[in-house]
C-alpha cells in the first residue's frame, strides 16, 4: 500500500461505519485523502511516506467554517459595538471603498487563513471582493477554500461599475474553475436589499450554468424587507423564493429573522442555512431558529462571518455559543444538544457548502482535511464524548492540521508562511490607513 502520510496511536472518535470510540489507532492518507483507518494492531506496514505518533492526541475531522469575509481582519474591532445599519453604512462601506484593494486582500486573508488553520478550521467558505486575491492566499496558506465573488448594485472595490458585476463574476469562475484542488469557486450576491431582482435573477442564473453555490445574507434584521426596492413577498426568504433563487444549491446566511413559512419553503427548496451566532448576539440581531430548523430536516451549518463583527475566526467559540444559547428563553437544556453542534461544524456545513460528500467524516475516501487535539491538556481530561470538545474545546487545543494531505500546522506553527511578517505587515496596513 503507497502511503504518503501515516498518522499512528492516536485517538479517533466514532464515524458511522465505527461501532465506537478507537482508543489507538491510525490513519493513512495517500494522494489528499484517508485511505485506511482503524486500531493500531490493524496498522499496515510501510517504508515510505511520513509518520506521525499521535500519542496524547485526538483525531478530528478539520472543522468547516460556512460564511467568513476574510480580508476583514483589517477591519477587526474598528466598529465595534453598533447596530448593523450603523456598522454596515456609517463605518464598513466607507472603510471599504478607501481601503480595499487586491494588496490588501491577500495580505489580509492570509492573516485570517493562518488564524483559523492554527484554531482546527481546514476549509471555509469565503464572500468579498477582488476574491481572487483571497483565492491565492488561501492556496498560499494552505486553507481549502469555497470562494465566492462579491455582487453588489453599487460601485465596489474592483468592480466600479455595477453594470459589470455579472460579468465580473463569470469571469472569477471561468478562471478559476479546475484552477487548484483546494478552491472551489462560487458567487455571493451579497443581500436582497443590495442587489436588486435583475441582479439576482441574473446571479442565480450564472451560478446554475456553472453548476456552483450561491450565497446570500438573507434575513438577518427584522427590518430588511422594508430595505428591498422591489419587494415580491412579505419577508426577504418569500422574496428569494419568489425570484425562484432558492434550490438545494443557494446558501442562505444568517435568516435569524426567519418565520415558520420561510423554514418551510427553506425545507422544501432543500436550500442551506449558515447561522453565525457570535456575530448575531454582538450586532444584536438576535437567535436564528435553529431548533425549528433542525426540526423541519432544513440543511444547516455554521460560520463565523468576519473579524470585523465576530471579531474571531474560531469555531470552537461558535459551537460553544450555539449549543447554550438556544438552552434558555425558553429553559430547554436538550434543545440543540452538543453532539448535533459538533455535527453542523463537520457534516452539515461541509454539505451547505457543497463539500465533497465525504467531508466531514474520518472514513476511507474522504478528503484528507485532518486535525489533531492535544488532549493532555486539564481542559480535555477526561474525555468521555466528543461534547467536551464543544463545550470545553478551544483553538489552542489544536497542535497539527492536515489539509489536503499537506501538513501544514506541525506542533502548532505554521509551516507555510512567514506568520510574524504577515502580522507585521497587516499591522503596518492598518497604521498607514488610519
Amino acid at each position: 500500500m503507497k502511503i504518503d502520510l501515516l498518522i499512528t496511536n492516536c485517538a479517533l472518535l466514532p464515524y458511522p461505519e465505527m461501532q465506537g470510540p478507537i482508543v489507538s489507532g491510525f490513519i493513512a492518507i495517500t494522494g489528499g485523502e484517508i485511505t485506511a483507518i482503524g486500531p493500531m494492531n490493524q496498522c499496515p506496514q510501510v517504508d515510505t511516506g511520513t509518520t506521525l505518533d499521535g500519542q496524547g492526541q485526538l483525531v478530528l475531522p478539520g472543522l468547516v467554517n460556512g460564511h467568513c469575509h476574510a480580508p476583514m481582519t483589517l477591519f477587526r474591532g474598528m466598529a465595534d459595538d453598533l447596530t448593523l445599519s450603523s456598522w454596515l453604512q456609517d463605518h464598513i462601506f466607507p472603510a471599504e471603498a478607501q481601503r480595499v484593494n487586491p494588496a490588501m486582500v491577500y495580505l489580509c486573508t492570509k492573516l485570517a487563513a493562518a488564524e483559523m488553520l492554527l484554531a482546527g478550521i481546514t476549509c471555509v467558505a469565503d464572500g468579498y471582493f477582488f476574491e481572487t486575491d483571497v483565492a491565492r492566499a488561501c492556496v498560499d496558506v494552505g486553507l481549502r477554500c469555497v470562494a465566492a465573488q462579491g455582487i453588489i448594485d453599487f460601485p465596489a472595490p474592483g468592480v466600479a461599475d455595477p453594470n459589470e458585476n455579472i460579468s465580473a463574476g463569470e469571469a472569477f469562475l471561468h478562471h478559476w474553475h479546475g484552477r487548484h484542488a483546494l478552491i472551489k469557486p462560487a458567487l455571493f450576491a451579497h443581500s436582497p436589499y443590495t442587489c436588486s431582482n435583475r441582479t439576482l435573477t441574473r446571479a442565480k442564473e450564472l451560478a446554475r450554468r456553472y453548476r456552483v453555490p450561491l450565497f446570500i445574507h438573507v434575513a438577518e434584521t427584522g427590518n430588511e424587507v422594508k430595505q428591498i426596492s422591489e419587494p415580491l413577498a412579505a419577508t426577504p426568504i418569500r422574496h428569494l423564493d419568489a425570484l425562484g433563487l432558492l434550490d438545494r444549491d443557494t446558501v442562505c446566511v444568517h435568516c435569524v429573522w426567519a418565520d415558520a413559512e420561510d423554514l418551510d419553503i427553506l425545507s422544501r427548496r432543500e436550500a442551506g442555512v449558515i447561522i453565525c451566532p457570535q456575530s448575531h448576539l454582538k450586532l444584536a440581531s438576535g437567535r436564528a431558529p435553529l431548533p425549528s430548523m433542525l426540526a423541519g430536516n432544513i440543511r444547516v451549518g455554521l460560520g463565523t462571518d468576519g473579524a470585523a463583527s465576530n471579531n474571531s475566526l474560531d469555531l470552537f467559540r461558535e459551537m460553544d455559543l450555539a449549543a447554550k444559547m438556544y438552552k434558555v428563553l425558553p429553559s430547554d437544556p436538550v434543545a440543540v444538544p452538543a453532539h448535533r453542534i459538533l455535527d453542523l461544524a463537520l457534516r452539515g456545513t461541509a454539505d451547505v457548502i457543497g463539500l465533497h460528500p465525504g467531508s466531514g467524516l474520518l472514513a476511507p475516501g474522504s478528503p484528507a482535511d485532518i486535525i489533531l487535539l492535544d488532549t493532555s491538556r486539564p481542559n480535555l481530561r477526561p474525555l468521555y464524548s466528543g461534547d467536551l470538545l464543544v463545550y470545553s474545546g478551544c483553538a489552542a487545543a489544536v497542535r497539527t492540521v492536515i489539509v489536503n494531505g499537506r501538513l501544514v500546522v506541525h506542533e502548532r506553527q505554521l509551516r507555510t508562511i512567514d506568520l510574524d511578517e504577515t502580522m507585521t505587515q497587516v499591522n503596518r496596513l492598518a497604521t498607514e490607513s488610519a
